[in-house]
């Protein structure tokens, strides 16, 4: 138990940190390209700025997109079948990256990312005793799936930015994911005394 608690706790560490370098690369981009006025440059210019910024993100977003391989799983499965489960996609995954690209593979990742994640959130939607998380309580675990299913949202929103629309689909969608995820998980006893409140009213 004690292992399993730890390995959570390294998985959530590793997930912010690569979390906090991804979103100090971005802001540093943002002010980059507003003060060098980079807007005003040719569009092959900017393009070459693009792809370099692109390069410097791909090592931590992929760092992110595998820690999500491991971290969504390990709430519907046993260790063994943890370690079995991430050979098979690892090994995939790879397969894919040869054939197709590593975009591909990468994309292979988060879609079963995505898929247990949803189930994640279904069962303990429902309530189910299935699931393994460190701690307990409905709300809890409910704010922890919607906050899990935020990150994956929000690495394929990457994936996706240049088509507009769905962009913007997936930011909100994202963004209203984490906040009812943290309003869950750090306020629980406040939620359970609302729907009480509802309720007796």
């Amino acid at each position: 138990m004690k292992k399993k608690g730890s390995l959570d706790f390294y998985l959530l560490l590793a997930t912010v940190a690569v979390l906090f370098v991804i979103s100090i690369i971005c802001i540093y981009g943002m002010f980059y390209f507003k003060l060098a006025q980079l807007q005003q440059l040719d569009p092959a210019a900017k393009l070459a700025y693009m792809n370099r910024m692109n390069s410097v993100m791909a090592p931590f977003v992929i760092a992110l997109i595998l820690l999500l391989g491991v971290c969504v799983p390990k709430r519907l499965l046993p260790v063994v079948w943890l370690n079995r489960f991430a050979l098979v996609l690892t090994l995939a995954a790879g397969g894919v990256c040869l054939w197709f690209g590593v975009r591909a593979g990468l994309a292979l990742v988060l879609a079963a990312s995505l898929l247990l994640q949803l189930i994640v959130l279904a069962l303990a939607a429902g309530g189910s005793e299935l699931l393994h998380f460190e701690k307990s309580g409905y709300w809890v675990r409910l704010g922890s799936s919607l906050i899990h299913l935020g990150i994956i949202l929000f690495v394929l929103d990457l994936f996706f930015y240049q088509y507009q629309s769905l962009h913007l689909l997936l930011f909100w969608i994202t963004t209203g994911s984490v906040v009812l995820g943290m309003i869950f998980c750090f306020y629980a006893q406040s939620v359970v005394q609302f729907i009480r409140s509802i309720r007796g009213g």
